[in-house]
């Protein structure tokens, strides 16, 4: 039986596997390989990286620093957690593995605009026409031409973030506008123009992001999908744990989920979704899991 079975390697799961291993703690990491960090071309504001780095270069480096102390990543997807009365069981690809407590560090997958291929999807967030995490990346939209897909109180808020960027802002509605009256008079204050859809067409022109609207085929330097995201916690919440309306795990102050044992971190767990701070999580996590492991029986060399 394992000490600790980690899900997912992301910066969350990564930064979890290097604690746990230098704790001298036996562990497996599984993963799926479906990391939303390895989708960023480069982030310049996680701190360390002047230059900045690609979320592939920063989840290499974190996977071989865990695997310095002894980590394994498997290439694996995970099917189901049971609790036991002493642990848990993880099923992975047909195995039923044991261990004495699990880190669900799974994270969300992004929703994308509908209609758009993948291989085009992938070469405009490649050359930053498409963006999805404005806390991440607006400075390098500074005073640029802008346009926000979304609408209602969650596209609004987007679009008022990124106001203080650009002045510059379009709100493009998948289909057609659903915004209230305050959505509406706070849109109109900013300066934020609004465009109705149905949206698609979409293409790279002239190194802008093209896009066809009820207002015709506009063209921009970067457009940000606010299309919310699906929350990758049903392993737990099948398990029985507790989460959120929209499906984010609720944890406590060192990441115990509502079922004993089983730990999560990352963007997994309703909070602000950055690297640094699934980073924490992680690293809050992975002390809460070993002092509970030396709880049950002393850890001594």
């Amino acid at each position: 039986m394992d000490d600790c079975i980690i899900i997912g390697a992301g910066p969350a799961g990564l930064t979890a596997a290097i604690y746990l291993a230098r704790f001298h703690l036996s562990i497996r990491l599984l993963d799926c390989g479906s990391s939303r960090a390895a989708l960023i071309p480069l982030t310049r504001n996680h701190a360390g990286y002047p230059e900045g780095i690609s979320g592939k270069d920063l989840l290499a480096d974190m996977l071989a620093q865990a695997e310095k102390y002894g980590a394994v990543r498997e290439a694996v997807t995970v099917e189901a957690i049971e609790p036991l009365d002493t642990g848990f069981a993880v099923v992975a690809d047909g195995r039923r593995l044991l261990a004495r407590s699990v880190l669900l560090a799974t994270g969300v997958v992004n929703n994308r605009p509908a209609g758009m291929t993948d291989d085009l999807h992938d070469a405009a967030l490649a050359k930053g026409l498409l963006r999805y995490c404005p806390i991440c990346d607006a400075y390098e939209v500074t005073d640029k031409r802008v346009a926000v897909i979304g609408t209602g109180d969650h596209g609004m808020r987007e679009a008022l973030f990124l106001r203080g960027y650009t002045r510059d802002l379009t709100l493009i509605a998948p289909e057609v506008h659903d915004l209230d009256p305050s959505c509406a008079a706070a849109l109109d204050d900013a300066g934020i123009a609004r465009v109705d859809g149905p949206c698609g067409g979409f293409g790279i022109e002239g190194g802008q992001f093209a896009v066809d609207t009820a207002a015709g085929r506009l063209r921009f330097d970067s457009v940000y999908p606010a299309l919310g995201s699906v929350i990758r916690s049903k392993l737990a919440v099948a398990a029985g744990a507790r989460a959120s309306e929209d499906g984010c795990l609720e944890v406590d102050d060192h990441q115990r989920t509502s079922i004993p044992g089983l730990f999560a971190a990352g963007d997994v767990v309703k909070g602000l979704d950055q690297i640094s701070h699934a980073m924490g999580e992680a690293g809050v996590a992975a002390t809460t899991i070993r002092n509970m492991l030396a709880e049950q029986a002393p850890l001594r060399r």
